[in-house]
């Protein structure tokens, strides 16, 4: 019951406050000398909104959406406060931050997407995005939070609300990386390629680590898995919310060379890949790479001598090349082979580079 009066709270405190369609002109409320908030007439005239029919649902809130809507409400009175006002805006005037932090697009891999739909059907848009105007496009605007809720009210073909604020790029990523935070957790995939994305546009380390607040230490670490696993398998493997930092790294060693990058192109275009969960998608593409590497490993080449036996084995993976010395071998025979080897070597570079 607690969750759903908070709610009802909610949606009495800010489900009137929207202008019309477009019109942003006047965006400020009305101070009383005490400095708090004072709504116009009408709206105060305005009967409670009526329980929405599934506000049933809202009982199944967990203490931590519960305690999300309780600050987000606590943000919303400050911007009343500070001038502020919800408007009704046309969605396709609005597109996404210019930094992409979601790997999954409405309900690909983020399976609670049709219930955000179902819930702004019947309820209406409970929370109201952020945005800001568009640093090029006149009257269009850019999210810095609420991306998921505008996809939500675009696919019904409703107005979003929203609340207009003037953000320069740092504080609009900051307040995405705290929305993040707050909402649905980004995967580890996910916050490493935003990490890769705000170094990548010039924002310093301080910048990215707040976002995602994380230390510098963990942001290098980010940036590491980011950086061994081409971006284009990243997309196509997806959030991957179970898969994490270790396994991450551990797929990005095997892309030693232009055959591992063959074999995994190919397994993403297959159509078991393209049909399983992200998760599942990670796992076969891991374990593909994998038979590759083991199979390379379990095959040497053997160096024997006239009568066929063996005193070397040749092992190849990707672009590291291992001689082995077998137990029988001459001893004199490898120690003269070994500064041979340096001699030849030297000789080679030499002749390469005349």
């Amino acid at each position: 019951m607690a969750g759903r009066d908070r709610k009802n709270s909610l949606k009495a405190l800010f489900g009137d406050a929207v202008t019309p369609a477009g019109d942003v002109s006047n965006l400020s409320t009305s101070i009383n000398p005490e400095g708090a908030s004072q709504p116009p007439a009408a709206e105060q005239a305005a009967p409670p909104p009526r329980a929405a029919s599934g506000a049933i649902k809202a009982m199944g809130l967990s203490l931590t959406n519960i305690t999300r809507e309780a600050e987000e409400a606590r943000v919303l009175r400050q911007a009343l406060e500070e001038g502020e006002r919800i408007v009704s805006l046309d969605t396709e005037k609005i597109s996404g931050s210019f930094v992409s932090d979601r790997l999954s697009e409405e309900e690909r891999d983020d399976p609670d997407f049709l219930q955000l739909v179902d819930s702004v059907r019947e309820s209406g848009q409970q929370q109201p995005i952020l945005v800001r105007p568009h640093p090029e496009k006149q009257g269009h605007y850019q999210v810095a939070y609420g991306h998921r809720r505008l996809r939500a009210v675009h696919r019904l073909g409703l107005k979003v609300k929203a609340v207009i604020r003037n953000l320069t790029d740092s504080e609009l990523v900051l307040a995405q990386g705290k929305e993040n935070a707050e909402r649905r957790n980004l995967s580890f995939i996910e916050r490493a390629l935003f990490a890769k994305a705000l170094i990548g546009r010039g924002f310093e380390r301080k910048i990215a680590c707040d976002a995602l607040a994380v230390q510098k230490s963990e942001l290098s670490r980010l940036l590491q898995v980011a950086d061994s696993v081409p971006d284009a398998l990243i997309r196509a493997i997806g959030p991957a919310p179970k898969i994490g930092r270790e396994r991450w790294m551990a797929l990005g060693q095997l892309f030693d060379d232009d055959a591992a990058k063959g074999k995994a192109e190919a397994e993403i275009a297959s159509d078991r890949f393209r049909s399983a969960e992200s998760d599942e998608r990670f796992q076969m593409l891991f374990e593909r790479l994998s038979r590759k590497a083991r199979s390379e490993k379990s095959a040497p080449e053997a160096l024997s001598t006239p009568d066929g036996k063996v005193f070397a084995r040749v092992n190849r993976q990707g672009r590291s090349v291992k001689i082995e010395f077998s137990v029988e071998a001459d001893q004199g025979f490898i120690e003269a082979a070994i500064e041979r080897m340096t001699e030849d070597y030297a000789r080679f570079l030499a002749k390469a580079g005349s």
